[in-house]
């Protein structure tokens, strides 16, 4: 039996971590993800996860590709290796070639793990959403139009003044 393990942030959760989750799960027989702790994300980012840990763990466990979920308080993923003994560890093709990505293929290998690396997804990060959603954040905003008075319909109908179809209200 193969365990795998792949460990991120996980935060503002989008397809790239659901590739990397659904690509691990079809490379072992059993899966564990870990979410990464704030404290690590902040010496690492210089900066805070958006969503809550607890939150980004509940939504790792609502997958039906994940079989164990950890909170991961560890940098060097080969600390955490030390913890759980997993026999493959998944990392973005980001990490192949650095300094970081080679030192941990050097450890793991000493005991029998491995390395294996898949796509990133540079067309969709958190780091990209989090620089969009913060220029929308100064960003104005026009006022909505006037809100329109309609009439009660007895049937479904377009309304003139804004051209929704209208329903008739329900009594309770």
């Amino acid at each position: 039996m193969i365990t795998g393990y792949v460990s991120g942030v996980f935060d503002m959760f989008h397809i790239g971590h659901l590739n990397i989750i659904v690509k691990s799960r079809a490379r072992c027989d059993r899966l564990i993800v870990g979410a990464v702790t704030d404290e690590v994300v902040e010496g690492i980012k210089g900066r805070k996860p958006i969503i809550a840990l607890e939150e980004r763990l509940e939504i790792l466990r609502g997958l039906r590709d994940v079989d164990e979920v950890v909170v991961d308080r560890y940098a060097d993923k080969y600390d955490t290796w030390k913890e759980l003994h997993f026999d493959v560890i998944f990392k973005g093709d980001d990490w192949r070639g650095t300094a970081k990505g080679l030192k941990l293929e050097s450890d793991l290998a000493a005991h029998g793990a491995r390395v294996e690396y898949f796509p990133y997804t540079s067309h969709t990060s958190s780091s990209l959403l989090r620089e969009v959603l913060s220029g929308l954040a100064h960003t104005p905003v026009a006022p909505l139009p006037e809100a329109v008075e309609h009439d009660t319909f007895l049937a479904p109908a377009t309304c003139e003044a804004c051209g929704m179809l209208r329903l008739p209200a329900l009594s309770v």
